[in-house]
């Protein structure tokens, strides 16, 4: 598993780009030893390994999620996938989702826009209180309150993003967190411990991901002001400015899964990450992939909701929610501005480690 020096940790969790079209220069897989994974690089072996659950699957116990919250639909694959995935599916079609949740999502994004004043942190102060709401919503947990649920999904992912970059044991937070969701959760009607994970994976999906999506498209726009300026004179492309926002930086940066045969150069029993974030800058799909065009064509082709049998359950209330956020905070704070630079960062789960905003105009 030599060759070429392969990026650190920090590089990876800090900006990891560049370090992804040295490697791809490579070829489409490479062994990155800070990993100990072999990390796939462009968007046609993405889809391979994603498509194909019998070579790579998730069902392992060295799945991180699996270890923080037990077994689920993110950590099974086959029949037993469907089984689990099944109950959560038809309340998340799209056309449900439009109906159930858009008088909701506006009203709440109109809330929490109508109160970010200069200095406000987008982040925090409106993509993760927005989607905290819906996924609590969504849930059944409004009677605990968003504070406490947030509180829970920092544990959950933080634990997630600590087995990933190779501790051995779920930090406490973690735990504590996931038993005081599991009551609430029985507290809320579900009935087993087989709900309660896959109700866990749903929370800290809709909020990690919608939160970083959120936050990472208004990045995008606000450091990019012909683009914010273009989405502003022509609203009709903010979709696709959203796609692409996704496709330049997603919120679930990476996906694994453990070969269960040799596939070359990868051998049985080997962990695989899916590196969303290269494919989704493949030079062979994306002409100019670095850069954030609104206009871009084929920005649909990212790959940021995965693909295949685990492609995201969600992905409808995120968009919705996206689209919603960009339109209301963008009505109605016309002259945002960020207030500093804070590019996404993160090795898992990438987004702003804040995102603070200042308005030309107060009164705006």
């Amino acid at each position: 598993m030599g060759g070429a020096p392969t990026p650190a940790l920090a590089e990876l969790e800090r900006d990891p780009h560049a370090a992804f079209a040295r490697l791809r220069e490579q070829g489409p897989v490479a062994w990155v030893e800070a990993l100990g994974a072999w990390l796939v690089l462009t968007r046609e072996r993405a889809l391979g390994v994603m498509r194909d659950d019998a070579t790579f699957t998730v069902d392992d116990p060295r799945f991180t999620t699996g270890r923080v919250v037990g077994p689920s639909m993110l950590t099974l694959d086959g029949a037993e996938h469907a089984r689990h995935r099944e109950p959560f599916a038809r309340p998340f079609r799209r056309a449900a989702v439009l109906e159930r949740f858009t008088p909701l999502v506006e009203a709440e994004a109109a809330r929490l826009a109508a109160g970010l004043r200069p200095g406000a942190d987008l982040r925090r102060g409106f993509a993760g209180p927005l989607a905290a709401a819906i996924v609590t919503h969504a849930l059944g947990l409004q009677a605990v309150g968003v504070e406490r649920v947030l509180g829970w999904y920092d544990g959950i992912v933080g634990a997630v993003t600590d087995l990933t970059a190779g501790r051995e044991d779920v930090p406490p937070a973690g735990a504590a967190a996931f038993a005081a969701l599991r009551e609430a959760l029985f507290e809320a009607g579900f009935g087993d411990d087989e709900a309660v994970s896959n109700a866990a994976v749903l929370l800290f999906g809709g909020i990690e991901t919608t939160e970083g999506m959120i936050a990472n498209a208004l990045w995008h726009l606000l450091t990019n002001p012909d683009q914010l300026a273009l989405v502003r004179a022509e609203p009709e492309l903010l979709p696709n400015a959203v796609e692409e926002s996704l496709r330049l930086e997603p919120a679930a940066a990476t996906i694994d899964r453990y070969a269960t045969r040799d596939a070359d150069p990868i051998r049985a029993g080997d962990l695989v990450s899916v590196s969303i974030a290269a494919a989704n800058r493949d030079p062979a799909v994306f002409a100019d992939p670095d850069r954030f065009d609104a206009r871009r064509a084929n920005a649909k082709l990212h790959l940021a909701f995965a693909h295949g049998p685990h492609v995201c359950l969600g992905m409808h209330l995120a968009r919705l929610e996206a689209h919603v956020a960009l339109r209301v905070v963008l009505a109605r704070r016309p002259r945002l501005l960020a207030a500093e630079e804070a590019a996404p960062r993160g090795l898992v789960f990438r987004k702003p480690p804040a995102l603070r905003v200042d308005f030309e105009d107060a009164n705006a």
